[in-house]
């Protein structure tokens, strides 16, 4: 069995390049012209290997690496070996990333899983539907009658793209994702197996049983907004639910009927956002946690892994615990809490210690 590799430098620049894309510096003397051929983490480095240095935790393995460069903060820099050209960077797990793309640009957008261009046999686009010059559709994938799709998007395996749906430009729906009542921008990304525009969980309850209410809103996703694997969002009950320009949101998401998240937001793995709660631009919210319907998360707000929230959150604010309570209230009820349970523990020993021996 081979040993395939699945993404190849499309270039190999060289340190100069590095520089003018990234703004990097380097030492006097540093042989510019250097190449670089591949890249990897710190403790891997090899010649003709970047590497980066952005986290403290991993600075012990830094004398060891042969890595031909190094991206790297000044505070480090004097501790780079000698063999490897330190590359002065103000944020420099950025500039690797910059680099990255431009040697590997088939990892920033996936595409084809087919490996073809244009309608695949075997794919299924209704005559009605409306396609730009450019869009590629993979076998098995379904398009539905009246649906636009723009110039250079990807429609992957078994992807199914529903009657009226709109989608921007350079976009990439992976294989087995589902794409319905909803509206998309250009440069999006769906990973696989995402669900967008599906029911929201709308139920009249009463002692009689559960009236379902008719979910007639859509989902809005708007420009560069990349979705992971296995993620759903709910289309609106009464009105759109909302993804800003530029969100990113992690694998095993639920968002459901009329959420609004505003632009640049982070969004972590299993976090569920309650129906018609509305997020700022550029809040955050940590792997797990839980957000209830109706509440308004600031801009700029973060909310720590496994936090329950249950409140407003204002902009700038940082909560965490369950129930979510402002970060630094929560962190000094742990350690009281863990301070009286050593007092609870010591008492327990002094008391067992003092017990009169029985006759």
């Amino acid at each position: 069995m081979g040993n395939p590799i699945f993404f190849h430098a499309v270039l190999t620049p060289t340190l100069a390049e590095i520089i003018a894309w990234t703004g990097a510096t380097a030492s006097e003397g540093a042989d510019l012209t250097r190449k670089i051929t591949s890249v990897g983490p710190l403790d891997q480095g090899v010649p003709g290997s970047l590497v980066f240095l952005d986290n403290p935790k991993y600075a012990d393995a830094l004398p060891a690496t042969q890595a031909s460069a190094c991206l790297i903060g000044a505070k480090y820099a004097d501790r780079v070996p000698a063999g490897t050209v330190a590359l002065v960077s103000a944020e420099p797990y950025r500039a690797f990333a910059q680099v990255v793309a431009r040697m590997f640009p088939a990892a920033m957008r996936p595409g084809s899983t087919f490996g073809s261009a244009g309608i695949a046999p075997g794919s299924f686009v209704h005559p009605e539907a409306r396609l730009e010059a450019g869009v590629t559709v993979d076998p098995g994938a379904v398009v539905g009658p009246r649906a636009e799709i723009g110039a250079g998007t990807v429609i992957c395996a078994n992807a199914v793209i529903g009657p009226d749906v709109r989608i921007g430009r350079d976009c990439s729906v992976r294989p087995g994702s589902s794409v319905l009542n909803a509206m998309l921008g250009d440069r999006v990304i769906l990973h696989g197996g995402v669900r967008i525009g599906q029911d929201g969980f709308g139920f009249a309850m009463g002692p009689r049983g559960h009236l379902k209410v008719p979910q007639i809103g859509r989902v809005i996703v708007q420009n560069d907004v990349e979705i992971g694997a296995n993620s759903t969002i709910d289309r609106g009950a009464n009105r759109d639910t909302v993804i800003g320009e530029g969100t990113k949101i992690d694998n095993l998401v639920q968002i459901a009927h009329n959420v609004t998240l505003g632009r640049h937001c982070v969004i972590v793995s299993q976090v569920g956002i309650s129906g018609s709660t509305e997020i700022g631009d550029f809040a955050a919210a940590g792997g797990q946690a839980g957000i209830t319907g109706h509440l308004k998360i600031g801009m700029g707000a973060q909310i720590a892994a496994q936090a329950g929230v249950m409140t407003d959150v204002p902009a700038g604010a940082r909560f965490g615990g369950s129930p979510a309570r402002p970060l630094r209230i929560y962190m000094r009820m742990a350690a009281t809490l863990e301070k009286l349970s050593e007092l609870g523990l010591s008492s327990l020993r002094a008391g067992a210690t003092d017990t009169p021996k029985a006759k």
